[in-house]
C-alpha cells in the first residue's frame, strides 16, 4: 500500500496570498503546500481522500493512472471544491466514481454539484454514485476493510479512517474516547498540526505531539499545516521521533491491508 500526500496545507494553502513571511517566501519546495488531500494505492486500486480546490494540479503532478473511489472526511470547501476535476476518469474508465462520506457531506455535494445529479443530460457531466457511511461502522471498499471513526473539528463531526495499518486524521481538535482504539497499533498515523499557537478547531503542534506520544505509532506525519507553523526544515529539527512533517508529493509505503 502506498500513501501519497497530494497536499499538506491548510485552507489557504502555502504560500498565502498577499503574505511575505519567511515561510511564504521560502525557496524550499517542501514549504509549498496545496490544500490537504491524499491518495491511496492499494492492490491495484486508487482512492483519494478529499478533493480540495487544488485537485487538478495534484492529479497531474501525481500522475495517478486511475481513480476507483473518493473518501471524504467532511464538507468544508477546502476538502470538496475540486470534485469536478475527477471527470476525466469518468471518460477514461467509462463508469461512475463512488463517493463515500457522512450524510452531511454527501448532502452538500449533492446540492453544490446538482448539475451532476439533477441537471438535463449532457455528455460532459461528471458521474458519481453516493455511498453514505457512519463512524464506527466498518465497510468493505472494493474488497478492503475501511473503518471510519469520529473526531471533532470544534463542533463539527469529521471522519477519520483506519485502513490496515494507516490512520488518517485531518481537521481535528479533539478525539472522543470511543475513537482512541482506532489509533492504537498504527503503522502510520497522519494527523493535522496547524500552527504553534492553540487553535479552536485544529490541533496545534504541541497538542498533535501529545496525541502521537499517547498512540505510539511506528511513524507519524503531520499535515494540514499553515505558514504559521514555520519553515519545514526548521520545524523538523524540533520533532521527537517518530514524527515527521509531511510535504506535497511525499510517498509512504505500508503493508497491504490484511
Amino acid at each position: 500500500m502506498k500513501l501519497v500526500f497530494l497536499g499538506t496545507g491548510t485552507s489557504q494553502g502555502v504560500p498565502v496570498v498577499g503574505c511575505a513571511c519567511a515561510v511564504c517566501r521560502s525557496p524550499d519546495p517542501r514549504d509549498k503546500r496545496w490544500r490537504t488531500s491524499a491518495a491511496l494505492l492499494i492492490q491495484g486500486r486508487v482512492w483519494i481522500i478529499d478533493t480540495g480546490p487544488d485537485l487538478r494540479a495534484q492529479l497531474l503532478t501525481a500522475r495517478l493512472p486511475t481513480l476507483d473511489a473518493v473518501l471524504f472526511t467532511h464538507a468544508h470547501k477546502d476538502h470538496t471544491a475540486g470534485l469536478d476535476d475527477v471527470r476525466p476518469f469518468n471518460y477514461l474508465q467509462g463508469k461512475r466514481i463512488p463517493l463515500y462520506g457522512d450524510s452531511q457531506t454527501l448532502g452538500q455535494i449533492r446540492r453544490e454539484y446538482a448539475y451532476a445529479f439533477d441537471g438535463p443530460p449532457y455528455p460532459g457531466l461528471p458521474q458519481f454514485s453516493l455511498w453514505e457511511i457512519e463512524p464506527y461502522a466498518p465497510f468493505s471498499l472494493q474488497g478492503v476493510e475501511v473503518k471510519p471513526f469520529l473526531v471533532w473539528h470544534y463542533k463539527l463531526a469529521v471522519l477519520g479512517f483506519r485502513i490496515g495499518g494507516l490512520v488518517y486524521i485531518t481537521d481535528a481538535s479533539a478525539i472522543p474516547e470511543e475513537s482512541w482504539p482506532y489509533l492504537y497499533e498504527a503503522e502510520v498515523l497522519v494527523l493535522n498540526a496547524l500552527r504553534r499557537e492553540p487553535h479552536i478547531s485544529h490541533f496545534h503542534l504541541e497538542a498533535a505531539i501529545e496525541v502521537v506520544q499517547k498512540v505510539r505509532p511506528r511513524q507519524a506525519y503531520f499535515t494540514h499545516i499553515s505558514h504559521l507553523l514555520g519553515r519545514h526544515a526548521e520545524v523538523e529539527k524540533e520533532l521527537p521521533p517518530p514524527i515527521r512533517l509531511a510535504y506535497d508529493g511525499l510517498v509512504v509505503r505500508l503493508a497491504n491491508p490484511s
